[in-house]
């Protein structure tokens, strides 16, 4: 079989996973023609990847939500609500290092509470993620009451969504963010490194593995990937502390849900809940776990969004629910549970947030955004539907 024909069957039988890149690629080509050049620019690549922060948070906690066959209409407002809390606190006095672990904690709470309806008395998570959205909802109008906005003056706290990763005061390469850059070859190694050795386990087992030239076609386009996002970020600041609590998120999610039994169980109560309750998996703590998790991930973005602004609004996590709900089915969530992966979350994040940038830079009405996101996740749904047809 030649090259052409391998890299054929290749898409066609992973078109789900890898549709999601191609559509990111489609759009970063055409924002970047249709802005000059700026939408590829250091500056404007650094402040995209912060503004997806939180938002990529959330999917990613969004993603195992759906998996489950269950979703999460709260975490908006809780995010936002978690936000203010930690403003207030700060105000009093309370430092950033005890606040943020607090809050964090109050979002586990907050997860369990919206999951003991579901799991203990079966009721339908979109009622009870929807009443815990509107008592969060109100929970935000009534602590900044009076007030509107909290402004947050902790050097520490606001430098999470506003500060870079230090440099190396070195002469060589001026202008240009050497640790990034050493970071990015360090991720490149690791990466060669975590394929060559997954591919040498499949083989030891005689599982079905890529060929030789494809292989080694996406070690050299992925690497490049890598060195590209590294040198345009290197030529701004570097790394944001968001990217790199982003990157520490879906690492420790990425490894929880593909090497451990926790992740396993996970998939199997998305896939088929009866099937997994007799098998003895206990669904119910696996739910409880789930909304727990997403409900730290929900401090956590509520954390990088008042951080960023340096500030708790009355109007902070507004729609971003829907937000991570779209970004984890552009990310390849099945809307029929038990398939999606954290790592395309994340793609899917940067897809909506790359269209809300590019847009905006092309000075496109909002009206019109909201129209082309819709369409966009409309598309990601219907091709998730026909790719399962199709597999069947």
């Amino acid at each position: 079989m030649s090259f052409t024909q391998n890299l054929q069957k290749v898409l066609r039988e992973n078109i789900r996973e890898y549709g999601m890149y191609i559509a990111l690629f489609i759009i970063f080509a055409i924002f970047t023609v249709t802005t000059k050049g700026v939408f590829i620019s250091s500056r404007n690549m650094a402040n995209l990847l912060n503004q997806t922060g939180y938002i990529a948070v959330l999917a990613v906690g969004m993603t195992l939500v759906i998996v489950i066959r269950h979703i999460d209409l709260s975490v908006g407002f809780m995010a936002g609500f978690l936000g203010a809390v930690a403003a207030i606190a700060m105000k009093s006095g309370t430092p950033a290092i005890v606040v943020i672990p607090v809050v964090m904690a109050l979002g586990v709470l907050g997860g369990l509470i919206t999951a003991f309806p579901v799991a203990r008395l079966g009721v339908p998570s979109f009622v009870a993620s929807l009443a815990g959205f509107l008592i969060y909802r109100g929970l935000i109008l009534m602590v900044t009451m009076g007030t509107g906005t909290i402004i947050i003056a902790d050097p520490f706290f606001n430098a999470i969504g506003n500060g870079y990763i230090p440099d190396i005061p070195i002469g060589i390469l001026p202008g240009v963010h050497k640790v990034t850059l050493m970071l990015g070859l360090i991720a490149i190694g690791l990466f060669i490194y975590s394929e060559l050795n997954s591919r040498k386990q499949k083989e030891a087992y005689n599982f079905e593995v890529l060929t030789r030239d494809i292989f080694i076609l996406k070690l050299i386009f992925v690497s490049a990937l890598i060195a590209a996002v590294t040198w345009v970020l290197a030529g701004y600041n570097g790394l944001s502390w968001t990217v790199v609590i982003v990157l520490i998120v879906v690492a420790v999610y990425h490894f929880i849900t593909t090497q451990t039994v926790l992740g396993r169980h996970i998939y199997a109560v998305g896939g088929n809940p009866e099937a997994a309750k007799l098998s003895g998996i206990n669904v119910n703590r696996i739910i409880f776990m789930v909304f727990g998790s997403m409900g730290m991930l929900t401090a956590l973005s509520g954390i990088l969004f008042a951080s960023r602004l340096k500030s708790a609004t009355t109007t902070a996590g507004t729609l971003f629910e829907l937000d991570a709900i779209a970004a984890a089915y552009v990310g390849g969530v099945s809307a029929a549970g038990g398939v999606g992966k954290v790592t395309g979350s994340i793609i899917g994040a940067l897809v909506m947030m790359s269209l809300v940038s590019g847009m905006n830079l092309m000075s496109i009405d909002i009206s019109m955004q909201y129209v082309v996101r819709g369409l966009v996740l409309a598309a990601a749904v219907i091709f998730d539907v026909m790719t399962r047809s199709s597999g069947k």
